[in-house]
């Protein structure tokens, strides 16, 4: 494919390196994405420097270049050099608008054409230099006296780049590596400023997490992910930092334990102490608004202690594969998080020695705001569902509603579709399959009996138009049995 005019253009003033330098001030803006870009490329770290502390947009999104580098370390080591020269006491502000350094590698940069008459447009920028920096470069140039403007010191420059270290990585990737070696070392770096913040199947004591803790602003966090085999002495190592996010709107934490290494009464007193030092720092993040809990061990009787500092309502709260005991699960209809839940998953959650007679109250309280509910693999049986009907028809916004994987006979699904078929705005549907569809002694599905169920279900589901009615096997990823119903909402 031949060269285009701008491609020849560029490769053409590339080849003059002092000349492209000297013309930065008065380059218009629509140049500067396809130069720098080819410059990246091309290995030539001066023009990467000198084009980061002029880059004329607000945000310079340099981790796809990273990505596509094959030596991703010279070019974020030219970026930062730029930055320096930016940031040091003697830099004048000039034409530069530099305020995010993007080192995230979800940008595409085989448009940046588009993506700079975007961002020129967004901040209504000009395409060429203004006439205040014309006329600071005919008064660097000498073709008139004054003194020009005064100078002006850019603001600090952020570095963005989502941090997520899993167990599989032997060390961290190079980007994230190289900075946190630039901080042991004491060399100053912009700021960090992290959305996304995950640990993966880490131990809580690796070095590699204190270096990213210091290096992270925790006030840009996001989304924070904790997925690991840490009891809850090695969560409060999060404590400090936890205290400080204000954004935070997202908090995941899987496969942990709120086991403290003690025994009997003892045990409980010191998991009652620390579960107060974790969730305590609750209180400062207002904005939390999405919170999971995955195959947390010894969750029963202690959930209640986790949530009650958290005063703003959950939009989601999602409780997965959990044992929970009674005092949790009467606690959980009265919280003030769980007031205006939007969603509410508790998929897999089992029972000990208690009963889901908190359910009715817990859907009555957030039947204004409830559009998901999932109690797949509960372990309900058709008492429990019956019981749960009347609040279930009172939840008008309810979209989806996932029940597969429980012990549920035909006729009392039959009387839940009736009920709830009218008073929900159901879109999505994942349905049991009823108990009499299995063979014993192994229980297997009887296909025959199973094509009978589902044409039964169609006469109920006709009036609200379904779209798709099929069968699924244990492959997906609740491990039950599924009957999808697509409704045409």
């Amino acid at each position: 494919m031949p060269s285009s005019l701008l491609d020849l253009s560029v490769q053409r003033v590339l080849q003059d390196e002092a000349a492209l330098l000297e013309a930065l001030e008065w380059l218009p803006s629509d140049l500067f994405p396809p130069l720098f870009k080819a410059a990246v490329l091309q290995g030539q770290r001066e023009i990467v420097k000198a084009m980061t502390a002029s880059w004329p947009f607000s945000r310079l999104p340099l981790g796809a270049l990273l990505k596509a580098h094959r030596n991703p370390l010279d070019v974020l080591k030219a970026a930062l050099e730029g930055l320096g020269v930016l940031l040091s006491q003697q830099a004048q502000r000039r034409r530069c608008n530099l305020k995010v350094l993007d080192l995230n590698l979800n940008d595409d940069f085989n448009d940046w054409k588009g993506w700079a008459v975007t961002q020129r447009r967004a901040s209504g920028a000009p395409s060429g230099p203004s006439e205040s920096t014309r006329s600071r470069g005919r008064s660097l140039r000498g073709d008139r006296p004054g003194a020009g403007p005064p100078h002006v010191l850019l603001a600090p420059v952020k570095l963005v780049r989502d941090v997520c270290c899993f167990a599989e990585q032997e060390a961290p990737d190079e980007v994230l590596a190289f900075l946190i070696g630039r901080l042991e070392q004491g060399t100053a770096l912009p700021q960090l400023w992290c959305r996304k913040l995950a640990f993966v199947g880490l131990p809580p004591d690796l070095p590699i997490l204190e270096g990213i803790l210091t290096m992270v602003q925790p006030e840009s966090v996001q989304e924070l992910k904790v997925e690991g085999f840490w009891d809850v002495q090695e969560l409060n190592v999060f404590s400090p930092f936890l205290a400080q996010m204000a954004q935070l709107h997202t908090l995941f934490l899987a496969n942990c334990s709120l086991h403290a290494g003690a025994s009997g009464k003892r045990e409980d007193s010191k998991v009652r102490r620390l579960l107060h030092q974790f969730s305590s720092q609750l209180l400062s993040v207002s904005r939390l608004r999405h919170l999971t809990l995955q195959s947390v061990t010894l969750l029963g009787d202690y959930l209640h202690l986790l949530l009650r500092f958290l005063q703003a309502p959950l939009e989601t709260l999602c409780i997965r594969h959990c044992i929970l005991g009674n005092p949790d699960l009467t606690y959980l209809s009265s919280l003030p998080c769980t007031s205006h839940l939007r969603s509410l998953d508790l998929s897999g959650v089992r029972r000990a020695g208690c009963h889901y007679k908190f359910l009715p109250a817990l859907l009555r309280r957030v039947s204004a705001t409830l559009e998901s509910l999932d109690l797949a693999d509960c372990g309900l049986h058709d008492a429990d569902l019956t019981d749960l009907l009347p609040a279930l028809c009172t939840c008008s916004r309810l979209r989806s509603l996932m029940l597969c994987g429980n012990l549920v006979s035909m006729a009392v699904l039959q009387h839940l579709l009736a009920l709830t078929l009218p008073r929900c705005t159901f879109a999505f549907l994942q349905l049991p399959v009823p108990l009499h569809c299995y063979v014993p002694p192994r229980f297997a599905l009887h296909q025959g009996t199973l094509d009978e169920v589902i044409a039964e279900l169609r006469p109920i589901l006709q009036p609200y138009r379904p779209l798709r009615v099929f069968f699924d096997s244990r492959i997906c990823y609740k491990r039950c049995d599924v009957i999808y119903v697509h409704l045409n909402q």
